[in-house]
C-alpha cells in the first residue's frame, strides 16, 4: 500500500487529546512523524542531572490524552530505555488516558530465548518493564523475533518496513534482473515476503556462525549468476555477515549486490567495513538515527519510515485497522 504525505488535522476527527512526545533517541524521525500528522510535538523536557540521572517533565496538560511516546532503544540502549520508562511513568501519573510506546527499534530483541544454561531472556524482562511503567500498547517495526509480541500482556503492533523498501527498490533497480537473497536460513520468511511483493526469485546464503559477531559463508542456495542481488535483513550490527555474503554472491557470478536492512545498529567499525566492502549500496531505514559516519558514507543511504509510523499512529488514534496497511 502506498502511503502519501497528508495533514492529519484535516481528517475532521478532532485533535483534542492527541499527544506526541519525543525522547532523545531519534528526534529527526519524531519530527518527521509529527510533520506527517500535522501535529506539533508536546512540550516535554527530558534531561540529565549532573550524575546522569534522567529527569522528565511534561510541560502541558495531558489529562485524558491519547499519548504516543516515540523512542528507539538504540545506542546508548540502557539510557534510551530508561528515558522511555520514565516518560511512561510521567504520563501515567499525569492521568493520560492511553499511553502508546512507539519503539521503531526494539533493543534487546536478539535476547529472545535462552541460548545456554544460566542465561536471561532479556526481551521478556524489557517487555515487563515497559508494561509495568504504564504503557497500554506498543508499536514497533520489524521485530527481530515475532514471538516477542507474546512477551507483552498488552497489545503490540509489529509494523513491516517492506512497503518503504519496495518503493525504493522499484525506483532504483531493474526488477527484471533482481534476485532477493536471505543472508541466513533464519531470515528466509522475511526475504520471501519481499520477493513476493516485487515478483522476484529467492536465494539463500547458508552460513555457519563460529562465535558471536563473526560469520563464515558456506554456500549459496540458488542461481545468482548475472543477477542484481538484494540482501534483506532486519538488523545490521558489525556488518560482517553482509560483507561476507556480498563476496560470496559475487564469487558465484552475481552482477552486483545491494542490501536493504531495517535497523542500522552499525556498532564498532561497521561503517568503515561496509564502505570498504564490495556492496554496491546499503539502504537503511531511519528507525535508528543515522550517525555522522553513516550520513557521509559513499555506499550507505537512508530511507524514512516516518509515513508508515505516522499512518499507524493515526489509525491507532482513530481505532482503525493497522494490519490493512500491509494488504
Amino acid at each position: 500500500m502506498a502511503i502519501s504525505a497528508k495533514t492529519f488535522g484535516d481528517t475532521g476527527t478532532g485533535m483534542a487529546g492527541f499527544k506526541i512526545l519525543a525522547g532523545n533517541s531519534n528526534r529527526s524521525l519524531t519530527e518527521a512523524i509529527a510533520a506527517y500528522l500535522g501535529q506539533p510535538l508536546t512540550r516535554c523536557q527530558v534531561r540529565r542531572f549532573a550524575d546522569m540521572e534522567i529527569f522528565v517533565e511534561i510541560q502541558e496538560n495531558v489529562r485524558g490524552a491519547d499519548a504516543f511516546i516515540i523512542q528507539s532503544t538504540s545506542f546508548p540502549t540502557n539510557d534510551h530505555m530508561m528515558e522511555l520508562l520514565i516518560m511512561c511513568d510521567a504520563l501515567r501519573r499525569a492521568s493520560a488516558k492511553r499511553i502508546t510506546a512507539v519503539i521503531p527499534y526494539f533493543g534487546y530483541a536478539r535476547q529472545d530465548r535462552k541460548p545456554g544454561p544460566r542465561t536471561p531472556i532479556s526481551a521478556k524482562l524489557v517487555a515487563n518493564l515497559i508494561t509495568r511503567a504504564g504503557a497500554d500498547r506498543v508499536l514497533t517495526v520489524d521485530l527481530h523475533a515475532g514471538q516477542i509480541q507474546g512477551f507483552f500482556d498488552i497489545p503490540v503492533d509489529n509494523l513491516f518496513s517492506a512497503p518503504a523498501m519496495v518503493g525504493d527498490i522499484k525506483a532504483h533497480l531493474d526488477l527484471k534482473n533482481v534476485m532477493v537473497v536471505s543472508p541466513d536460513v533464519g531470515g528466509v520468511v522475511r526475504a520471501r515476503a519481499l520477493a513476493k511483493r516485487i515478483d522476484a526469485p529467492l536465494a539463500i546464503v547458508d552460513k555457519r556462525r563460529e562465535r558471536a559477531g563473526e560469520s563464515e559463508v558456506m554456500n549459496i542456495i540458488g542461481d545468482v549468476e548475472g543477477k542484481s542481488c538484494i540482501l534483506v535483513d532486519d538488523i545490521v550490527d558489525s556488518g560482517g555477515t553482509l560483507c561476507n555474503a556480498a563476496e560470496a554472491l559475487l564469487a558465484k557470478g552475481a552482477r552486483d549486490v545491494s542490501a536493504y536492512i531495517t535497523h542500522g545498529v552499525l556498532s564498532g567499525g561497521a561503517v568503515a567495513r561496509i564502505s570498504a566492502s564490495k556492496l554496491k549500496e546499503l539502504v537503511l531505514t531511519d528507525t535508528i538515527e543515522p550517525t555522522a559516519a553513516v550520513r557521509v558514507a559513499k555506499n550507505i543511504r537512508v530511507i524514512s519510515v516516518a509515513p508508515l509510523l505516522g499512518e499507524a499512529i493515526s489509525r491507532t488514534f482513530k481505532e482503525e485497522s493497522v494490519s490493512s496497511l500491509f494488504d
